[in-house]
């Protein structure tokens, strides 16, 4: 089954629980795949849908921050509730230690032995990465070990 098909059949089931939560939150997740569908003028493979949750996700934890600047603990509840939720669909994300591994043998597969070669070291390191680690985070410790 596809993490799309699964997202679909989890909000129809929390439709028919009534869990506002859940139904609001994945209703919300299935729009932002299906506004990518469009723009693509394709339908999304796995990696594409997760991208999106991830992005999701990424969108809460702003919500979060602003709410804090405002005050609004309501806001903040609801934010994290929503992150658990897409989290759930979300494969494992990797340690700190795992993607340093992971980065580690990218930078020995390219060869890379400095700072100015950290884009072919991503070019191996991201497709390894999909969904378990953000570009950024990744990008972050190949500087670091390129660096050191």
């Amino acid at each position: 089954m596809s993490l799309k098909s699964k997202l679909e059949d989890d909000m129809k089931d929390a439709l028919r629980r009534k869990d506002d939560l859940r139904k609001n939150t994945l209703r919300l997740a299935l729009s932002a795949i299906r506004l990518a569908e469009i723009d693509k003028v394709s339908p999304l493979d796995e990696a594409g849908v997760i991208a999106v949750l991830q992005k999701e996700v990424k969108s809460r934890h702003e919500t979060i921050a602003d709410a804090e600047k405002a005050n609004r603990s309501d806001l903040i509840e609801l934010a994290k509730k929503e992150i658990a939720i897409l989290e759930g669909y979300l494969p494992k994300a990797f340690t700190p230690e795992e993607l340093e591994a992971v980065a580690r043998q990218a930078i020995a597969d390219s060869g890379a032995n400095s700072p100015a070669q950290i884009g072919q070291v991503m070019k191996i390191l991201m497709p390894r990465v999909q969904g378990k680690a953000t570009g950024e985070q990744a990008s972050q410790v190949v500087r670091k070990l390129l660096q050191g």
